[in-house]
């Protein structure tokens, strides 16, 4: 998986994962706030979007290194 999700867009990820589960846990929003925060939360720390590679997006400012060949 090559890192898709840089800078700013982590940081909201990461802020509104957390923020939806402590919605979640103190019932305010219902099981939803569990599944996509914790979609949206991985997504920040992993820093790779399976919709944006399908949509072809890329906030991430570094540069994807390719691999040499195994000898």
């Amino acid at each position: 998986m090559t890192a898709n999700v840089g800078g700013i867009d982590r940081i909201l990820r990461i802020v509104a994962g957390l923020v939806l589960i402590a919605l979640a846990a103190a019932n305010v929003v219902g099981l939803w706030g569990y599944i996509v925060g914790g979609i949206v939360l991985a997504t920040g720390v992993f820093r790779f979007c399976g919709a944006y590679t399908l949509l072809g997006l890329n906030t991430c400012p570094l540069k994807a290194v390719e691999e040499e060949p195994a000898k």
